[in-house]
This record gives C-alpha cells, sequence and structure tokens, in this order.
C-alpha cells in the first residue's frame, strides 16, 4: 500500500502539503471548541461575565481589607492604580466612568495593563484573599475568629476583627495567613475561585456596573468566537474534502493508466497467467478500492492523532484530568472492538476480490457464449454455475457486512456508555466543588474527540483491509516484467531482404508445459511468394504465426525478417511491417471507417475503398445506410462471422505492410468469396510475403510453398503438385476435402 502510494502520489505533493495544513488548522479549531462551551458556561452564566478573580475595579475599603489578608502587597499594589483623571486620557477616563458609575463616589483602584502570567499571579492571590474577606464579612466566622484572638492574644473583642487583625504583630497576622491558605490547599481551585467572584461581583454592583449587560455582552463575543472558529473548522473540513477527492482521482488515474500501459505491455504468457477478467478487476475495481482509500487516510494519518493526543492532552492540563481514567476505559474498550473485527474480516477480505475476478470470468464466459448455450439448451446448468459463483461472494460479502456492522453499534454503545460515566462522575466531581458544569461540558466534548479519533481509526480498519488487497493485485500487475522485451542493442532492418522471412530450426513450448508445440521448423518465405501452412487440428499452425510478431518468443532457434533476428528489432518495427489477421476477426467499437482506418487514422478515403474493394467487403457497406460510417458495435457483434473476417482482411491490407500473415482468415467465407478475394489480393501482394494458414485445400492450392504440419513438426515442404505425389498427410488431408478428380483437374 505505501509503495503504491509513494510511487503515484509524487505530482500531487504541493496538494497533500496543503491538506496537511488544513488538517492541523481543522484540528486545532475543533481542540478549541470545547473551551468556548466552558467559558460560556462557567463565565458567561455562572459568574455573570465576570472571568477573573482579580477584579478591574475595587474600592480602596476592599483593597486595604485585601492586603491585610494576603502576604503578596506588593504584587497587588504594582499592578493596581488610583482611578483619578490625572493616571489615564479623557477618552479611558470616561470609558471606566460610564462601565462604573458609582466610581466618583468612592475611592477606587483600577488594575493595569498586565500579561496573561502576572494575571494568573495575581488572581490566585486576589481569590484567596477576597475569599479570606468573604469569610469575616460573615459575623459568625469573624466572632470565631475574634474568640480565638481573645484566647490567645487578650485583644479587645468589642473591636471590629479587621482592627483587631491590624493591631496585632505581623507575625501573628503571618501565622493567620499561613493557616488560612493551606486550608486552601485542601479546598477544589473550584470553590476558591467561585468564593472569590462573588465577592467581585458585590464590589461590582457596589460600583454600579450592569452585570446583566455584561454578562449578555460576554456570551454574545464568546459565541461569535465560538461560531469564527467553527467557521474555519468547517471551511477547512471542506477543502479538505474537495482536494482529498481531487488527489485521489488523480491517483486513480494515473494507476489505472499505469496498469493499462503495463498490461498492453504484456506478452500472451502474462495474459494466461492472470487471465482478462482478473486484469479488468485490478484496473477498475482494485484501483477504485485503493482511491476510497485516500480521503480517509488524510483524516486517520494528520487529524485523528492530533484530535486525539490534543484532546487528551487539553484534559491533563485542566481541572477535569480527576476524570482521565474515563478515557482510558473508552480507547481499551474500543480498540478490543476494532481488534477483535480487524482478526476476523481480515482473512474475507482477501478472499472478496478472488471472488469478484471469478465472477468477472464466469460472466463474461457465458455472455461470449451465448449462442452455444442456447444451441445445446445449457441455459440451466449455466445458470447453476453462475448461481454457485454468486451465492459464494454473497454469503462472503454477508459475513464481512454483518462483521462490520456490528462496529458502528458497538463504537455507539461505547460512546453512549462514556458519555453516561462522564455525567455520573462529573455530577459528583461537581457536588464536591471539585469542577463545574461547564468543565463537565468540556470534557465530554474532549472524550467525544479522542472517541471520533477512534472512530476514524476504525472505519479504516474496514476500509484498509480491502483496499491493501487490492493494492497488493495492482503491484502484482505493476510489477510483472513482461518476457517479452525490446533488446538493449537494437538493429535495424536489412533493406535489401525486404519482406524475407525465415525459420530457422525453431522449437517452442509454453510455459509450465510438458512438451514442445513445435520442434526444428525450418523454412523460408520469400517477397512475391505466397507460403501456405495446412496440417491437422492442433499440429501447431497457428502458434508458428504468432511466434512471427513475438505475440510468443521461441524457445529454440531463431526467426529472421528482412535478415535480422525478430530479438534484436523493437517490437513496434517488427510489427509496422506486419499485416495480421487473426483466426478469430476483431473489431473494434466506432465506424466501419474508424477499422480499416485502424493502423492509420489519417489514411486517406481512397486507400481504405481499395482495401474493402480487396476484401470483398464493399459490397455489404454500401448496403448499409451510413455505408462506411456505420457504426460497429462492441466486438463487431452486429455483423456476420463472414464480415466480420474480411472487414479484418481490408484492415491488413491497407495498411500496405511488408509482410501479410492469415491465420485462417477465410474460413468464414463461401468458396466463390474466398476464391475473388485471394485473386484480388494478388493485386497488392506481388511485391509482399504473404503467410496463410488455411484449412481448406481450395484455399492454398496456388500456394508457391506449402509447409505441412504434424504434431508440431515439418512433415511435407513444396507446391500442391509436389505434395499430392510425394506427401501422404498431405494427400490425406486433400482427399478428405476434394475427390480425386477435382484434384487431378
Amino acid at each position: 500500500m505505501l509503495k503504491i502510494l509513494k510511487n503515484n502520489l509524487k505530482q500531487s505533493w504541493l496538494v497533500i502539503i496543503f491538506i496537511i495544513v488544513l488538517l492541523c488548522i481543522q484540528a486545532m479549531a475543533d481542540l478549541n471548541l470545547p473551551d468556548f462551551t466552558s467559558k460560556i458556561v462557567n463565565v458567561g452564566i455562572q459568574q455573570k461575565g465576570v472571568e477573573n478573580s482579580a477584579p478591574e475595579a475595587i474600592t480602596k475599603k476592599t483593597i486595604d481589607k485585601v492586603l491585610l489578608l494576603t502576604k503578596e502587597d506588593e504584587l497587588i499594589m504594582e499592578n493596581y492604580q488610583i482611578f483619578s483623571k490625572e493616571n489615564y486620557s479623557e477618552k479611558d477616563y470616561n470609558k471606566i466612568l460610564k462601565e462604573f458609575p458609582n466610581i466618583e463616589n468612592e475611592e477606587t483602584y483600577i488594575i493595569k495593563d498586565i500579561d496573561e502570567q502576572t494575571q494568573e499571579k495575581l488572581n490566585l492571590e486576589m481569590g484567596r484573599a477576597l475569599m479570606f474577606v468573604s469569610m469575616l464579612d460573615d459575623e459568625k466566622t469573624a466572632d470565631q475568629l475574634k474568640q480565638q484572638l481573645v484566647t490567645f492574644m487578650g485583644v479587645d473583642i468589642s473591636q471590629d476583627v479587621y482592627t483587631i487583625i491590624s493591631s496585632i504583630p505581623e507575625e501573628q497576622v503571618n501565622l493567620i495567613i499561613d493557616k488560612v491558605n493551606q486550608t486552601y490547599s485542601e479546598m477544589p481551585d473550584s470553590i476558591v475561585e467561585q468564593t472569590a467572584i462573588l465577592e467581585v461581583q458585590k464590589e461590582y454592583e457596589n460600583l454600579g456596573k450592569d452585570l446583566d449587560k455584561a454578562q449578555n455582552s460576554y456570551i454574545f463575543v464568546a459565541g461569535i468566537q465560538m461560531l469564527g472558529v467553527a467557521c474555519i473548522s468547517m471551511i477547512s473540513a471542506i477543502l479538505i474534502t474537495l482536494l482529498s477527492a481531487r488527489t485521489a482521482a488523480i491517483l486513480g488515474k494515473i494507476l489505472r493508466e499505469k496498469v493499462f500501459k503495463k498490461v498492453l505491455s504484456f506478452s500472451s504468457n502474462e495474459y494466461r497467467k492472470f487471465g482478462s477478467s482478473s486484469l479488468i478487476t485490478r484496473n477498475t475495481n482494485d484501483i477504485q478500492q485503493v482511491q476510497n482509500l485516500i480521503p480517509m487516510l488524510f483524516r486517520v494519518v494528520i487529524y485523528a492523532p492530533i484530535v486525539g493526543i490534543g484532546a487528551f492532552l487539553k484534559v491533563l492540563t485542566k481541572s477535569q484530568n480527576s476524570m482521565a481514567w474515563i478515557i482510558g476505559v473508552a480507547i481499551l474498550a474500543i480498540i478490543f472492538v476494532i481488534g477483535s473485527l480487524f482478526i476476523l474480516s481480515m482473512p474475507k477480505f482477501k478472499k472478496l476480490q478472488a471472488l469478484i475476478d471469478k465472477l468477472n470470468m464466469v460472466s463474461r464466459e457465458i455472455l461470449t457464449g451465448i449462442p452455444v448455450i442456447r444451441a445445446f439448451n445449457k441455459e440451466k446448468y449455466e445458470e447453476k454455475k453462475f448461481d454457485d459463483t454468486n451465492k459464494e461472494l454473497t454469503k462472503t460479502n454477508i459475513f464481512v457486512n454483518r462483521t462490520m456492522s456490528f462496529m458502528m453499534p458497538a463504537l455507539m454503545f461505547i460512546m453512549n456508555s462514556v458519555s453516561l460515566l462522564i455525567i455520573w462522575a462529573g455530577a459528583d466531581n461537581v457536588d464536591k466543588g471539585i469542577m463545574q458544569v461547564g468543565n463537565v461540558m468540556t470534557f465530554m466534548q474532549y472524550t467525544m474527540q479522542i472517541v471520533i479519533s477512534f472512530l476514524f481509526i476504525s472505519m479504516l480498519s474496514i476500509m484498509l483491509p480491502r483496499a491493501s488487497v487490492s493494492a497488493k493485485r495492482i503491484t502484482e500487475v505493476l510489477e510483472t516484467d513482461a518476457l517479452i522485451k525490446d533488446s538493449k542493442d537494437l538493429k535495424s532492418f536489412n533493406p535489401n531482404k525486404k519482406g524475407l522471412v525465415e525459420f530457422r530450426n525453431v522449437s517452442f513450448r509454453y510455459p509450465d508445459a510438458d512438451s514442445e508445440v513445435l520442434t526444428d521448423i525450418d523454412f523460408t518465405a520469400k517477397p512475391g511468394e505466397v507460403t501456405a501452412i495446412i496440417g491437422s487440428t492442433g499440429s501447431g499452425k497457428s502458434t508458428i504465426v504468432n511466434l512471427l510478431p513475438r505475440f510468443y518468443d521461441v524457445t529454440g532457434g531463431e526467426i529472421l525478417v528482412d535478415g535480422v533476428n525478430i530479438k534484436d528489432v523493437s517490437q513496434k518495427s517488427l510489427r509496422d511491417v506486419i499485416g495480421f489477421v487473426p483466426q478469430k476477426g476483431v473489431l473494434f467499437s466506432g465506424t466501419i471507417e474508424s477499422n480499416i482506418k485502424y493502423s492509420d487514422e489519417n489514411m486517406s478515403d481512397e486507400n481504405m475503398i481499395k482495401a474493402a474493394r480487396i476484401a470483398q467487403a464493399e459490397e455489404f457497406i454500401n448496403s448499409k445506410t451510413d455505408g462506411y460510417h456505420s457504426e460497429i458495435s462492441q466486438g463487431g457483434n452486429n455483423v456476420s462471422g463472414g464480415q466480420k473476417q474480411r472487414l479484418s482482411i481490408a484492415r491488413a491490407i491497407a495498411k500496405n505492410p511488408e509482410i501479410f500473415v492469415f491465420d485462417d482468415s477465410f474460413s468464414a467465407l463461401d468458396f466463390k468469396t474466398d476464391l475473388k478475394l485471394r485473386t484480388a489480393l494478388e493485386e497488392v501482394t506481388h511485391d509482399k510475403t504473404v503467410i496463410i494458414v488455411a484449412q481448406r485445400i481450395s484455399t492454398i492450392m496456388n500456394a508457391n510453398q506449402i509447409i505441412v504440419l504434424d504434431e508440431g513438426k515439418i512433415v511435407g515442404k513444396g507446391t500442391h503438385e509436389e505434395l499430392l505425389r510425394n506427401n501422404d498427410v498431405y494427400k490425406q488431408i486433400a482427399l478428405s476435402q476434394l475427390s480425386k478428380e477435382e484434384l487431378d483437374s
């Protein structure tokens, strides 16, 4: 899989980098969204928009109490200043006055512009001190403290508690502060913060601040910010989807091109190894599986780890870490479910693609052989064969789908169970004052992000096995070396031996075959002459002519064309000089014109018409409404066998090659048409080399040289008359087709 992606995504590397950047942006945006939820609930709703324990404005009366109850008086006084016209510009002065209308009624301190780190320190110290103030403002708590001070120090109990504290030695005050701070350290931070915030709210109310307005304003601003972050996430997601789909489509295009070009370079050996149905599946279904994986792969490799790890770190660095164990439970449960299903489904995914190949093969075989099936009334038999294959594929598909369909409900059950667990544990923590409601909601969101990250991985576990199998099958094709290759030191044809074909002691056996198909084949086909090859079925006639254009390579001896071994010239130049008409006429979807002009689409109409006339195809072409522009359906199914054969011959004639090879190409023609065609052929082949494979004696009687084959060996060579006199094999073939009188005439 990695090899496929590495080798074929190179031209999309800029887009991939951009996708990675967008995924990082989306991940960061999604990780920040829960923080806004926490702010809106905790600060906006519960704290009425008051964010910090250190108040923006505080009266001198309150700050004096604070300074009395803290050791960090320098920190506090460094960051607050008296509110007066001398300390502020007119604009800032009016702004503060508008926010705190009662500020002029009492001497007040305003917080300075400070950095985030100083703000945190100030929040801590002011929070503790204000909670202490809150405690001492309670009469019962104040009386208890006074009783203790009377007992240990003998102070005047009639005095105010703050007056008493200010009158005792500093060392004693510090001891009181240390004891109170120790008590605070044992208390949850949320209780200290909430108590201090209540004091800040009282202070703001005394100064005339509209807390309801401030609350609405805070929620509105936080909501707008949250909406902005959500929009960034949404836009990133849309762009990622578009670019991922484009990248996947380009990958599919590249793979299809490579596989198709590779298949075109295959010899007949490789076709036999893979099978045409399997090659079609690999170039369509398998590539589609890999293509579908790409968008999910970006999500899992980039987005899921960032969100999963980021959310976990967010949880650990916040007050929700007391419930981090819930995340561990969720992850273990998800891994167990995914791992179990992966182990069950992986072998079936491997089997699935092979079954698709098999179904394609059976379907193709049945559709191609429909006439024969109907002729022998074997529809039921073929239906059963198709049903057996189809049922096996269906059974495997159902198993895989059932296994995978269990995954989503199981993961949803885990998600919902985790949500309930968070609510249960979170409610207990809120009750104890360890957490706030907003923190519980934030923790739930972060946990869901972690779980969703694993859901992406689970989706990958569904697609990856099948895509991995498909990638392996594609790689098998791409890495298969064609047995027939061009030589590194290519030679050119000898112009002085143009059209000369020589078979020198040629032997051939198919790969993995036990015995040779051809043995010691030796003959020469000369320009201006017709060389015919005849023999019983299976004697190797078609094999000989398939060796000439290097559809197969000889296993012994050599074949020379124009005086050069065909292995020493390029396959293209070799096939350029050969006009090959196969045993089975093959036409391509298009028109009659496009099929005849197949070798050269820029061929003149005059040459096309001449080729059709020589091939005896002109009459039936002109009888069609659209003539040469008549449509040819896929495989030439809308023309008869004889018409298909004549168009195949016309295509070879139009090419005007040095060498004509007719592999039993006249078998579908009647004797009259056969005779006319061979007579007309002499016009264009008088200076060409013609090799004819035939079953009918009448087709080859006038050949300059007839090669007689029997069981892969040459058992006779000569003219018709010579072979009738001297060769028993030829004589038997001839007598089986023609009477003695016809042969003697």
